[in-house]
């Protein structure tokens, strides 16, 4: 009878699939669908913008700086991750950004516009990379590279779909309703988000027999949630403010560059369809950076890694500068891709590796708060340069000088704690 219930339960308990993976394509979903509709597909509403109400490209761009509510928030985000989990903070933070995009449906003045952006950027460091982090380390400890790096690819193909289907929408049935159809599928994710992220212990030691499940002891699950810095310690340490600082300066490569390049590329002479095609390439080759700066994270450490990615980042945009239109943009695409899309893994992953997961929400949080200074002057520096130039080449230069001193920020960041990885193979 012992041995039949044994068997039984033993049948039960390898049905099905390791939740993980499902976790990780929700969690694909959440990133791609909410910085693919709020970041990457921004370009598109520009110029609709600026021709409905005569705004001034610096004013359109005055509402990306208003994404400084995002970095100030994190701090709150994150602790607030540590207590109540990523489910529940993601699925409010993802409605957030659904309220958001439908009330900007009815928007008619320009305080309207900010308000709103206001309150979709107060959601989206909780629907997207932060719990996305945590969910990862959680359930994939010991291949963390390569998993934050299939994770967070979502960012660059949703943002690849999201890119024509937006173009397309506007052309079809124009700005403010492709606004309000964006609305609604974001109000679909969060259910869907509801119903299947999980991210306790417990719940991963419930999954370990089921088919594709890595395997994780007890004792490695409860090491991994609690060890590391608290938030005190952290902050006491030079590499988590070498790292502020290079992470800061390396978003105005966002805030300022990848914001603008539609407009820049349609300014230079390549048509809206073009354009196009060039941010899906984009898309493409930032996607393909995740991936593989993820698994090299494993070996050579996600820092190193980092530092790797902005000097393609600098390479590319140096391309782009002399490239003025002609066939090489592509080749500076490609390049400033490759460099680009691996910012959103090693993140994380750099934190984890020099903090821990003890309190990684919250460090999280407080590192993101430096980028409320690329955030908020990234934009409206790009509007401004470009309203008196008529052109984006001096942001570019700018942000390669940047690029610069961040690289050399890295380069000095001792870690505080060991490496697990590092010492798993040393073993």
């Amino acid at each position: 009878m012992s041995d039949k219930t044994n068997r039984s339960s033993n049948a039960i308990k390898t049905r099905g699939i390791y939740r993980g993976w499902l976790i990780v394509g929700v969690s694909a979903l959440s990133i791609g669908a909410t910085l693919g509709t709020v970041q990457f597909a921004f370009g598109f509403f520009v110029q609709p913008l600026e021709d409905e109400f005569g705004w001034s490209r610096t004013q359109v761009n005055v509402s990306l700086s208003l994404g400084v509510v995002a970095s100030l928030l994190s701090p709150i985000i994150g602790n607030m991750m540590d207590r109540i989990g990523a489910r529940w903070t993601m699925t409010g933070s993802v409605l957030l950004v659904a309220t958001a995009f439908l009330l900007r449906l009815m928007m008619t003045e320009l305080w309207q516009f900010y308000l709103f952006s206001i309150i979709m950027f107060a959601g989206t460091p909780g629907a997207t990379m932060m719990p996305a982090g945590r969910l990862v380390l959680t359930w994939f400890p010991q291949t963390r590279g390569r998993m934050m790096g299939l994770v967070t690819s979502g960012n660059n193909i949703g943002s690849g779909v999201a890119v024509p289907i937006v173009a397309g929408l506007i052309g079809l049935i124009g700005w403010r309703w492709t606004w309000g159809v964006i609305g609604i599928a974001l109000l679909g994710l969060a259910l869907i988000i509801l119903l299947t992220i999980r991210d306790n212990a417990d719940e991963v030691k419930k999954e370990q027999g089921k088919r594709w499940a890595p395997h994780i002891d007890g004792k490695t699950l409860e090491e991994n949630s609690s060890a590391g810095l608290s938030v005190s310690d952290a902050v006491r340490t030079s590499a988590f403010w070498l790292l502020v600082i290079g992470m800061t300066l390396q978003q105005f490569v966002r805030t300022g560059v990848v914001s603008q390049l539609v407009p820049h590329l349609e300014q230079v002479g390549f048509s809206r369809t073009i354009a196009a095609g060039m941010m899906i390439m984009l898309a493409f080759f930032a996607a393909s950076s995740k991936l593989i700066f993820g698994r090299l994270s494993e070996s050579i450490t996600a820092r190193i890694s980092f530092i790797v990615i902005m000097i393609l980042q600098g390479i590319g945009l140096t391309i782009l500068l002399a490239s003025s239109g002609t066939f090489i943009t592509w080749i500076a695409i490609v390049v400033f891709g490759l460099g680009m899309g691996g910012v959103g893994t090693l993140t994380p992953l750099v934190i984890f590796d020099m903090f821990g997961l003890k309190q990684f929400g919250s460090i999280t949080g407080l590192a993101n708060l430096g980028i409320t200074i690329p955030v908020l002057i990234g934009p409206i520096l790009a509007g401004l340069i470009f309203d008196s130039t008529g052109e984006y080449n001096m942001m570019f230069a700018v942000t390669i000088c940047l690029l610069a001193i961040s690289i050399g920020c890295f380069l000095f960041v001792k870690n505080p704690i060991p490496i697990k990885q590092d010492e798993s193979q040393n073993s």
